[in-house]
């Protein structure tokens, strides 16, 4: 049989680990950040909170969002956000609010303890990417965010924008 290493070391699987390596990371650092809310690192340090949940913290603009908004710009449809965004308000990150544009309408905002999550996760971020500069060394780490950013394409840039080939 033809050797089937490559399919333990193609760009997609390794690409997938990472993301998922970083992002287990950015969870573990945000569950001991002394600033974000006692009950939400509680939930972190336990795994109730996983890189599915990370989404809301992703994607829920400042000035809020629609729920079909955060669906599409996460991927994912909108019942499966829906259910995120449950969790996430019986956690007190988000709140559903009317949408003055249209009454019937719901608008997803960001909590103060959701805006404390978005802070401790900007600065989980920010660690987990220093690490990673460290393992690696600057000039990989530079290197791969290139790649990243023009194999992302718009994907990485523009919420909601799906590159099409």
């Amino acid at each position: 049989m033809d050797d089937d290493r490559w399919r333990l070391t193609h760009f997609g699987r390794l690409l997938g680990h990472a993301a998922r390596r970083f992002d287990e990371r950015v969870l573990q650092l945000m569950a001991h950040n002394i600033d974000v809310p006692l009950a939400l690192a509680n939930l972190a340090a336990r795994s109730q909170v996983n890189a599915s949940h990370v989404h809301i913290t992703r994607h829920v603009a400042l000035e809020g969002s629609r729920l079909t908004e955060l669906a599409r710009n996460a991927g994912m449809t909108k019942q499966a956000m829906g259910d995120l965004v449950d969790q996430a308000e019986a956690w007190g990150i988000v709140t559903r609010e009317s949408d003055p544009k249209d009454a019937r309408g719901r608008i997803v905002r960001f909590t103060p303890a959701g805006l404390a999550w978005l802070k401790a996760f900007k600065d989980a971020v920010a660690q987990a990417e220093a690490e990673f500069r460290s393992e690696v060394g600057d000039e990989v780490a530079a290197v791969v965010a290139i790649g990243l950013e023009a194999y992302a394409g718009e994907w990485g840039t523009k919420p909601g924008r799906a590159r099409t080939r």
